[in-house]
């Protein structure tokens, strides 16, 4: 066993598919964001839990504050058969909350710290988990602790890249961890897909982030009863066509689709757009670009596509003067 060992997980931002991807087999469109979070654990002579969120560390003794890293700690030691106490002694430390001046920049923090909880321990323990077995450990663990998220936050961090991905019945789940064991959990097909995406086109993908936190559960609670069969279908069908037009590289079919899904954002509630957010979108009229809001809404980021230079200069300088940051940017 290695004495001290440091593990990343990073952060994810929906392209499309947010609220409608909460009803089983409808398809989101997710974005790997490499802005990481960092999990150390050393052999100790007591078990010991650390993070940078806050001013103290705790034990295993219930900590509304560490609750979530508590809870993961319970699943990886379960996927070993084992009880808490029976496990080597450890310190395990997180740091790299994703926030900025004590506001959170909704990348999907919680998704992370199950996530890295996990992946740290297997890397301590010398466990080999499969990307699967990590997407459905956090997903159980997040499940006992009655999430209402799609759980689609917890794949595209499990496989840090941009991927497709299609729900599960989370409540069958939910309702099967009381009946089985992790085991026969693990071993059972879910209902879920994942996959890859590989960008065939030429673009800047940039974050802009309002620096108003919004609280995804408290969003998805307040609108899950406005979600209609029209807005799941309709939604579905232009995820999917974006999906297409990404791995075919049809810019134009892209740009339609996801402002597509934007108006329908839109119209499920006004909440969703908040001021900075109607900026954010509003900022890529006229240009080669596409913006539009990101996951629940109602704060945190917002994402664009920018096709050409000139008009990626444009849309920042127009981000800048609305007050939205530029939290990250690549290139396809």
């Amino acid at each position: 066993m290695k004495k001290t060992i440091s593990v990343q997980t990073g952060g994810k931002l929906y392209l499309a598919g947010e609220y409608a991807v909460l009803t089983p087999g409808k398809t989101a469109l997710i974005k790997n964001i490499p802005l990481y979070m960092t999990a150390q654990v050393s052999q100790a002579t007591h078990l010991q839990l650390k993070s940078d969120m806050f001013d103290y560390a705790a034990t295993m003794t219930a900590d509304k504050g560490y609750a979530l890293i508590q809870e993961s700690v319970r699943t990886f030691a379960a996927f070993l058969d084992k009880k808490v106490e029976d496990l080597v002694p450890f310190e395990l430390s997180i740091s790299g909350k994703l926030e900025k001046n004590g506001k959170k920049l909704g990348i999907g923090s919680s998704g992370s710290v199950t996530v890295l909880t996990i992946k740290a321990l297997a890397t301590f323990f010398e466990i080999t988990l499969s990307k699967d077995q990590l997407f459905k450990l956090a997903s159980y663990t997040l499940l006992k602790m009655g999430d209402n998220g799609s759980m689609g936050d917890i794949a595209c961090i499990t496989y840090d890249d941009l991927i497709a991905y299609t729900s599960f019945d989370r409540d069958a789940i939910s309702a099967l961890l009381l009946e089985k064991s992790l085991t026969t959990l693990l071993d059972m097909d879910w209902g879920y897909e994942i996959v890859t995406l590989n960008p065939r086109l030429t673009a800047d993908f940039l974050v802009g982030w309002t620096a108003q936190p919004a609280l995804s559960s408290q969003m998805i609670k307040n609108l899950k009863n406005h979600i209609s069969v029209s807005f799941l279908e309709e939604t579905q069908k232009q995820v999917l066509y974006a999906k297409a037009a990404l791995t075919k590289g049809d810019k134009d079919i892209l740009k339609a689709s996801l402002e597509t899904v934007s108006d329908l954002l839109a119209s499920l509630s006004p909440a969703i757009y908040t001021d900075k957010l109607l900026a954010l979108k509003e900022a890529s009229q006229d240009l080669d670009a596409i913006a539009k809001s990101s996951g629940a809404g109602g704060g945190d980021c917002g994402i664009a596509l920018s096709f050409n230079p000139e008009d990626t200069a444009t849309l920042k300088e127009r981000w800048e003067k609305s007050g939205i940051e530029i939290l990250y940017q690549e290139s396809w």
